[in-house]
């Protein structure tokens, strides 16, 4: 089993659609309205992946055997101090959940932002994702804030996870 870990591509576009439409599927069903969480897998479809890639944009994916298994979007913190990262989004096709890929393509992800020079990081997690709060704590980090998003109509609380 081959694993490989890289820079998106525009070429990309078309898998990162698939993988972020069949994992938001798997990871909010019963927690997004069913009628929202349509409407906003739709709107991530492939064009919004090129758009993406023509503004400067990027995910680091997870590629197994060939195929697109994962993908993380990360970055500098957007409410934190200036040597803050953040991953935005780390999902994995729910086929690949528990094989240890997501731990890989989180230590990737944290690794090229400590090599950005972004030490602390930071990651939101909807409460109701136990699976996704369950994965952040055992990667270490520690629940520090708590917040809200009204999606579809439906108050919905996140968990900040930290590392320093």
């Amino acid at each position: 089993m081959a694993i490989e870990l890289h820079w998106s591509t525009t070429a990309d576009s078309g898998a990162l659609a698939a993988l972020h439409r069949d994992a938001w599927r798997y990871a909010y069903a019963g927690i997004i309205p069913g009628v929202a969480l349509e409407r906003m897998v739709a709107r991530r479809g492939p064009g919004w992946w090129g758009a993406m890639h023509r503004s400067g944009g990027r995910a680091l994916m997870l590629a197994l055997d060939g195929t697109a298994a994962g993908y993380a979007t990360l970055g500098a913190g957007r409410f934190a101090g200036r040597r803050s990262g953040e991953i935005y989004e780390l999902y994995l096709r729910p086929e690949y959940h528990g094989a240890g890929l997501g731990r890989r393509l989180f230590t990737e992800a944290r690794t090229r932002l400590r090599d950005g020079g972004l030490v602390q990081l930071l990651v939101w997690s909807l409460a109701d994702n136990a699976a996704g709060c369950r994965f952040y704590r055992a990667m270490g980090g520690e629940a520090r804030a708590r917040g809200h998003t009204c999606i579809g109509g439906r108050e919905l609380q996140k968990i900040a996870f930290v590392w320093d």
